[in-house]
């Protein structure tokens, strides 16, 4: 019987040391999409994202604030054409904010492009929880090429 007690105790010990924590799952689907953009891999891309996702890029072309959307679609498309690990974003998770079935991330980023320094800038994500996984359903980033921190 005490055998018995001290394996269950062992497995239960066990599981709530691996559990993941709701942030840690929520971060863990942004890395996902990261890891995939430097594997070249759009299937696993576009599994990040919730089916209705709104991705979108805040510009600036002389002085003047643009907004230009892009498709999941036709943003998987374009890593899958690049050479494996040419597109390498560096992530620091700053903020979390999580509600139920809604997160809010912030995401300070640098962006390198086969191993050069391209921009950097801030994502801003909002997560949704669908049949018990979290997705991406909107991102809109900033990017410039200084100042970077």
């Amino acid at each position: 019987m005490k055998r018995i007690i001290a394996i269950s105790f062992l497995l239960f010990s066990g599981t709530i040391v691996s559990a993941q924590t709701v942030e840690d799952s929520i971060k863990a689907t942004i890395n996902q999409l990261f890891t995939a953009m430097k594997e070249g891999d759009s299937a696993k891309l576009t599994d990040a994202f919730a089916d209705s996702a709104i991705l979108q890029t805040i510009g600036n072309r002389a002085g003047k604030i643009f907004i230009r959307n892009e498709s999941v679609l036709a943003f998987a498309s374009s890593i899958k054409t690049l050479p494996k690990g040419a597109a390498d974003e560096r992530i620091t998770f700053e903020t979390v904010k999580i509600d139920g079935p809604l997160a809010l991330v912030w995401t300070p980023y640098q962006f390198y492009f086969q191993e050069k320094f391209s921009h950097c800038g801030v994502n801003s994500f909002h997560l949704v929880r669908l049949n018990g996984k979290w997705k991406i359903q909107y991102l809109i980033d900033t990017r410039r090429k200084e100042p970077c921190k």
